[in-house]
């Protein structure tokens, strides 16, 4: 029998640690070559990290949420019989980097392989079992006595519960226990507050007590936003806008589509907002904290905030620019399956140059977006309603419409971006939607 030291291999150009936020196995579990053994993120991904040998866990690199070193172990397995050595004195199996791995069954390990590998601890000494004579006498005990078929029939509930109920003049039988068929205290107490009441119920359960630990994406997002706050001056500008004959032509599209993916409003934004860029290259932007510069891009390559059961990821749609609004419709669905499956790849989640957030039905009235660092602006469009809205009659007049209107957020670095940038932007846009043909215009 042999161990084998899997370490945290290299799993991306910069990435010096990972954070461990699933594991797959515990110590004394048996795995199979190939088996899943931890997730793992970086600022980038989350890795699956996949056994390369056969054996029993003997030890775990960390707790979920703990960060490790790139090259620290991960896992401790022992194996059945010995591993080759590889190059640098670790086993490695073909197909696999041998930075990722040692071991202590290697005949040719070196001095820095066996110095990453722990130790045998001694054995432990064999706990002596007294024989009948040398085991002490133990004082006979009371059997209890055999329940009868009342005790099985009472309720449970401790004696202070019981002297407590007699004492209000409640049957404990008419009692629901909340828990584990127990009647307790705080079950006396709704019990109480359901008579009091007349029969009603109160307004909601009791929720139980929680402590989460903060970890993966969660954590990576809780870091951003932070930093985000942190380290930029935002300012947030609100515009409304009459949609009434975009959604006309979005249906008409729609009715007209074949194979094609549905047009939902976000092509439909994502085109204006490409169409406008190029008159405020300020917000096509990031910027650099430390060095002091603000890199203007050409290309838009659209950050896409997407909810996802970890929590918010930013997939990203390259050159948004070039692409039609059937282009776009794919892309949408495409990245954002991609996300919620958790098989985006690392450059679709980063590079982003402007993203757009939107709640869809639940958008709100208004939103101020947070600035997805380090870009300088977000642009979060909110849920369309029906309003009576004088308009035109032609004639010089005017008369009452029902319309549909939506209202256009966007959150700004007001180191990068002045507050005329901003209002003139969204006129800019608002003008395209509130005109639809000139979307499509050339």
């Amino acid at each position: 029998m042999g161990t084998f030291t899997f370490n945290l291999p290299d799993i991306g150009e910069g990435i010096a640690e990972a954070e461990i936020v699933a594991w797959h196995v515990k110590v004394g579990d048996r795995i199979e070559e190939d088996d899943k053994i931890a997730d793992v993120m970086t600022d980038k991904a989350t890795v699956e990290m996949e056994s390369p040998v056969s054996g029993v866990v003997l030890s775990v690199g960390g707790e979920e949420g703990d960060m490790l070193a790139i090259g620290s172990p991960l896992v401790v397995i022992e194996i059945e019989g010995e591993v080759e050595a590889g190059p640098g004195g670790g086993a490695a199996p073909e197909g696999r980097p041998t930075a990722a791995f040692g071991s202590t069954g290697s005949a040719g390990a070196g001095a820095a392989q066996e110095a990453s590998v722990p130790a045998p601890q001694p054995e432990p000494e064999p706990v002596k079992t007294p024989t009948p004579a040398q085991a002490e006498p133990v004082e006979a005990q009371p059997l209890p006595a055999p329940q009868t078929l009342e005790s099985h029939t009472k309720v449970l509930a401790s004696p202070a519960v019981r002297a407590r109920a007699a004492d209000l003049g409640i049957d404990l039988a008419e009692v629901k226990p909340a828990e584990d068929g127990r009647i307790r205290h705080a079950d006396l107490d709704a019990f109480l507050a359901y008579n009091t009441a007349g029969g009603f119920r109160a307004a909601g359960a009791k929720g139980q007590d929680q402590t989460i630990k903060v970890m993966g994406l969660r954590r990576r997002i809780a870091e951003n936003m932070a930093a985000s706050k942190r380290n930029i001056p935002h300012f947030s500008y609100v515009e409304e806008c009459d949609v009434t004959a975009l959604e006309e032509m979005r249906a008409q599209l729609n009715s007209a589509r074949g194979n094609r993916p549905k047009l939902t409003m976000l092509p439909l934004l994502i085109t204006a907002i490409c169409r406008t860029l190029p008159d405020f290259p300020m917000l096509n932007a990031r910027y650099d904290d430390e060095a002091g510069l603000v890199q203007r891009y050409g290309s838009v390559h659209l950050g896409m905030a997407t909810q996802t059961a970890g929590g918010l990821m930013v997939p990203v749609i390259r050159d948004a620019q070039d692409k039609n609004l059937w282009q776009l419709a794919a892309e949408i669905v495409r990245l954002a399956d991609a996300a919620r499956a958790g098989t985006a790849k690392s450059d679709e989640l980063s590079g982003s140059t402007l993203t757009i957030t939107s709640l869809g039905a639940l958008g709100g009235v208004a939103t101020t977006p947070v600035i997805n660092r380090p870009e300088v602006a977000i642009i979060g469009p909110n849920r369309i309603v029906e309003r009576p809205m004088f308009v035109s009659d032609g004639m010089g007049g005017e008369r009452i419409e029902k319309r549909k209107l939506m209202n256009i957020s966007i959150s700004c670095d007001h180191r990068v971006v002045d507050g005329w940038d901003a209002a003139s932007y969204i006129q800019a846009i608002k003008r395209l939607i509130e005109v639809p043909v000139l979307l499509l215009a050339d």
